[in-house]
């Protein structure tokens, strides 16, 4: 793992049992783990802490995905931004990736994505869960 300057990352995800899976995938990683369930805990978090990364989950403000990453990325474009998603669409992630964020992953893998994932981001390259990279090969 990448492990300059990693102080804080922040989960957003209405699942409790997912949310902590990824904090203990995590918990080693960072000196902190933040985790919450909401678009405005989300951001009233990122103010307040000095967050190297948010994991988000796409359909954390039910239907509104691409505009919270837009509403993210406004206010926090230093940090590095992972989106979580149950839709393994390459047009779901294409827009994803369009709307600032670093990273894509499918709530399916995260067991085997999520910290790939997170050391490409944080080493400064883009990830993408390679079962969406498959589905788009295959179409």
């Amino acid at each position: 793992m990448h492990q300059e300057n990693i102080r804080c990352v922040l989960l957003a995800d209405r699942h409790h049992g997912l949310i902590e899976g990824m904090r203990s995938l995590l918990e080693t990683t960072f000196e902190a783990v933040v985790m919450v369930a909401d678009e405005v805990s989300l951001l009233e978090s990122a103010s307040r802490l000095s967050v190297a990364l948010a994991v988000v989950d796409l359909s954390l403000t039910r239907g509104d995905g691409i505009g919270m990453i837009h509403r993210f990325r406004a206010r926090f474009s230093q940090t590095k931004m992972i989106v979580i998603s149950a839709f393994d669409e390459p047009s779901v992630s294409k827009a994803a990736l369009e709307a600032g964020t670093n990273g894509f992953v499918l709530k399916r893998a995260i067991a085997t994505d999520l910290l790939p994932a997170v050391d490409a981001v944080l080493a400064g390259r883009c990830y993408v869960s390679p079962g969406v990279l498959q589905k788009q090969e295959s179409t």
